[in-house]
């Protein structure tokens, strides 16, 4: 991506932002007058994680409306080149507004409704952030907010890849609401949560839950430190709303991003309890109350995650794109064909495991290839390219996440390794639904004479 280069007719220009899982640069074409900048995801040590940010919001973006996203202009194939294009939204992001120190308490509330008004509008859409901070949101001159990169978010109608791959599941880890941490992905009221740390961040300049690196699950049971403790003369009504967006069960915070909004412009209509109170955090005592309890009610799901809602039998297949000539992706393709025609109501995760050096891009674009010939439709399918030197723990992970009811991978080859030794005889002995394993045909008699 070097200044000056074109792109399906789009002229590119400086690198605006190089961010961890993609980098933006300003991009122009005959006939469009708004600048517009172009998205590509990193293909380096993050591929895996970036490209399926990159087809999740590849499928969302297109289908987003009103000024509180970046309208979408153009996206390019994962097979050749992969790039989002969007026209440039003018106005610093909230982490830009913070570069300054922590707001006044009118500012907050003012940004808070437009962030609020911003999320509802994306609720409405059926879609949920999941990954609402700072960086994430541009303030306009008019004071709205328009909320961008959908890389982690979830669309009710569209197929949920980031669920189907559960280590990529979760949003940024200060922002992230304890509900995604049990793997759940379908509850709006994870934004609300979200909005709620980023209320809290913008008023005092320092986040509720600190800034975790893999742990984060001190949200479950640690008290913040209350606004007022931090913020001289903090109003009550605006700790009362921030601290019921950052309670950790969904049900005790806003039900809708529109209440939120409501009672940030309507102060005086804020109905004050405890919370608004409080002037400091739980004691050592109270901590450990908090923390029994929700290891009480929250072990037995971090343990056996909820299913996906999508309750459709479920049919996992394992390719080998490493050796794409063996014979065993004939059996196995024409086992997957059979199997399709006994339901016409089904899902397909097609899913191969490559050495962390391979190239996903390639091994991503070799399963699409594979399954294209079935002619599905392709909300029927997801494709997974997963970096890992232990496959079956790959695969029986996938299978377990994603309540797979019937898994298909191909048997050791003659003169091959052991079955006892081989991953399919692994993946049999641990994963938790029916297993297909299938042989590439014999040669007949005639066919090995000759």
């Amino acid at each position: 991506m070097l200044p000056g280069s074109e792109i399906d007719g789009f002229t590119v220009g400086d690198r605006v932002h190089a961010g961890g899982m993609a980098e933006i640069f300003r991009v122009s074409k005959p006939g469009f007058q708004r600048p517009l900048i172009m998205k590509v995801p990193r293909l380096g040590p993050v591929a895996s994680e970036s490209l399926l940010g990159f087809e999740t919001e590849s499928m969302i973006a297109p289908a987003l409306t009103g000024r509180h996203v970046a309208p979408f202009v153009a996206g390019g194939e994962l097979t050749r080149t992969p790039y989002l294009v969007f026209e440039w939204i003018e106005g610093p992001t909230l982490e830009e507004k913070l570069t300054a120190g922590p707001l006044p308490s009118v500012e907050v509330a003012k940004v808070g409704v437009a962030l609020a008004d911003a999320l509802h509008s994306l609720h409405e859409q059926r879609v949920i952030h999941l990954d609402v901070k700072p960086s994430n949101a541009i303030l306009r001159d008019d004071g709205s907010v328009v909320v961008i990169d959908f890389g982690y978010a979830h669309h009710e109608q569209f197929p949920d890849l980031l669920a189907e791959e559960t280590r990529f599941r979760a949003g940024s880890a200060p922002y992230v609401s304890p509900e995604q941490l049990l793997g759940i992905r379908s509850d709006h009221r994870s934004d609300l949560f979200a909005l709620g740390v980023v209320l809290y961040e913008l008023a005092s300049g320092r986040l509720p839950f600190g800034e975790p690196d893999s742990d984060v699950r001190n949200r479950f049971w640690l008290d913040p430190m209350p606004p007022a403790a931090l913020v001289p003369d903090f109003p009550p009504w605006l700790q009362e709303i921030i601290l019921r967006c950052l309670e950790p069960r969904a049900e005790l915070r806003y039900q809708s991003s529109a209440h939120v909004a409501f009672d940030l412009r309507h102060p005086a209509q804020v109905a004050l309890t405890a919370r608004s109170k409080k002037s400091t955090r739980a004691g050592l005592g109270g901590h450990a109350r908090r923390f029994l309890r929700a290891h009480s009610e929250h072990t037995d799901r971090l343990r056996s995650p909820p299913p996906l809602l999508n309750r459709t039998p479920i049919l996992l297949v394992a390719v080998d794109t490493a050796q794409m000539e063996d014979e065993r992706h004939t059996a196995i393709y024409a086992a997957i064909s059979q199997i399709l025609t006994f339901n016409a109501d089904f899902r397909l995760l097609c899913l191969t495991v490559i050495p962390p050096s391979a190239p996903s891009l390639e091994h991503l674009v070799k399963l699409r290839d594979w399954v294209e010939p079935l002619g599905l439709n392709a909300s029927r399918i997801s494709v997974h390219a997963i970096e890992s030197e232990r496959p079956a723990d790959v695969i029986v992970e996938i299978a377990r996440h994603n309540n797979v009811d019937l898994l298909v991978i191909g048997a050791p080859s003659e003169g091959g390794r052991a079955w006892v030794h081989s991953t399919a005889s692994a993946v049999t002995a641990k994963v938790n639904c029916s297993i297909y394993v299938v042989r590439a045909p014999r040669p007949t008699l005639a066919a090995a004479e000759s």
